[in-house]
């Protein structure tokens, strides 16, 4: 007798208890089976039963035009198409899968960088769309505008110097 047969045999209840074994009753345990309606039998035309606008829809305009296959293995195979040459194909591949993918992550980096970098100077005190924007939402939320002053702005600029030159004059 190997081990699994052992272990198997020796959880087994040989005279379990039904008061104490038996799941408890839910609704599942009283079924009971479907009829399925005579055909002679008619649909109620109840109003209240189901409204027009679900049986009869309004029908969708058709102007739209159809969407364009974004895919990329499509545009990728539409690009082969002229390819006469193994050096086209690597040339297709190389500018589709590596060239064009760094100019996007290069492009959206710098856009983001300048973005960081105009941006970097936007306070609450002054007088452009988004410095209104930003005071009007921190006094919803009844957030502490902070005050920088002059003095302020200093003290953070002279201690950012004095720890990169590490107290050297």
């Amino acid at each position: 007798m190997d081990i699994a047969s052992a272990m198997q045999s020796a959880s087994i209840k040989r005279h379990p208890s039904p008061h104490h074994d038996l799941n408890p009753s839910t609704a599942a345990s009283s079924k009971q089976p479907v009829e399925p309606a005579s055909p002679t039998s008619s649909v109620s035309s109840n109003a209240d039963s189901i409204p027009d606008s679900a049986l009869k829809p309004i029908p969708r305009r058709a102007n739209l035009p159809p969407l364009p296959d974004m895919r990329f293995e499509q545009s990728y195979l539409a690009s082969l198409q002229g390819a006469e040459s193994y050096w086209r194909i690597a040339w297709i591949t190389g500018r589709d899968q590596v060239i064009l993918p760094l100019v996007q992550g290069m492009l959206w980096t710098l856009l983001l960088s300048g973005w960081r970098y105009w941006n970097r100077g936007a306070h609450f005190r002054g007088a452009t769309l988004g410095s209104k924007v930003r005071r009007w939402w921190w006094n919803v939320n009844n957030w502490k505008i902070p005050e920088e002053t002059q003095e302020k702005v200093s003290e953070k600029v002279g201690e950012f110097y004095t720890a990169q030159l590490g107290g050297h004059d």
